[in-house]
């Protein structure tokens, strides 16, 4: 026989293998991540571990590849529309509910701070924001479960949220800063006296330079609409050199009832032979909410 002809009994034995080492990952049942969202068991994920990664479905087995690597899981038997019907599943359906609504809500704020968000690089910050919109509709004492909404929770609850968990600006901006909302004017503002930034700004390796960046927005949950703008600082020098007073005000409408959002960040740049280039797609680069604002 030919060595060719052992090639089929070589790699079904490796995915006999795999198979095997899933299944005994697959043993301990765990609730479902954010376990209010949905009152059912699934299995847990596993890492595949063999010479030959597996993606699709074999059995009730899926294979897939994360961000994390490659994983295996078994597939649920639930039926969609008991779910949806089954007075069991009740507190499953207002709990999704109030997720969906988390979910577009943390959309609608991305949305407005688009322009900034594309200059910071963290794979996870989506699901992190989900969960504090969670926090925010889980807050709200006016409407039973289910109905519970962003305009009627805490807002404010947001303050304080990082966008870049690797880079964070109370890590990363030491100078310090006075954030304010005026609703009256439609003024989100910040301003940050004169400072030296080799002392009060951590630049990461290969840094030149850096911009102040701020934004305020003004957002509609319920239509899923919102007013925005940013203002920004020249690219400024990361040296002994004070810098001047820095006042970024950014405009909303007057006298709205809308939650009102501040943000504040820094910008990283290499100055290469007269031209700026952002350090690793921003992935050093930092972006928070300084201030919150939700009646």
């Amino acid at each position: 026989m030919r060595l060719s002809d052992f090639y089929p009994f070589f790699f079904l034995s490796n995915l006999v293998v795999q198979l095997q080492s899933s299944m005994m990952r697959l043993k301990q049942d765990v609730p479902l991540k954010h376990s209010d969202f949905l009152n059912l068991k699934i299995k847990v994920m596993a890492e595949q571990k063999g010479i030959i990664p597996l993606r699709g479905t074999i059995g009730n087995i899926t294979f897939y590849k994360s961000k994390d690597g490659f994983r295996a899981k078994e597939k649920t038997g639930l039926d969609a529309n008991r779910i949806a019907t089954d007075p069991a599943f009740q507190r499953t359906r207002e709990n999704g509910a109030e997720f969906g609504r988390a979910g577009k809500a943390g959309k609608y704020l991305r949305a407005a701070l688009r322009s900034l968000l594309q200059n910071v690089s963290d794979s996870r910050m989506i699901s992190r924001l989900v969960k504090e919109m969670m926090r925010v509709i889980k807050a709200d004492e006016t409407n039973p479960r289910g109905f519970r909404n962003v305009i009627d929770g805490e807002a404010e609850l947001l303050k304080g949220f990082e966008f870049n968990a690797n880079s964070k600006l109370g890590t990363t901006l030491f100078a310090p800063f006075t954030g304010t909302i005026n609703r009256v004017t439609g003024q989100l503002a910040v301003t940050i006296a004169s400072f030296i930034p080799v002392n009060m700004i951590t630049a990461p390796n290969g840094a030149t330079h850096f911009k102040i960046v701020s934004a305020g927005a003004e957002i509609d949950f319920e239509q899923g609409s919102y007013t925005a703008e940013n203002a920004e600082t020249a690219v400024l020098p990361w040296d002994p050199t004070a810098t001047v007073a820095i006042n970024l005000v950014n405009h909303v409408t007057a006298n709205s009832t809308k939650p009102l959002f501040l943000v504040l960040g820094i910008e990283f740049y290499q100055h290469v032979n007269g031209t700026m280039y952002s350090l690793k797609n921003g992935a050093f680069n930092a972006l928070s909410l300084v201030e919150v604002s939700g009646e």
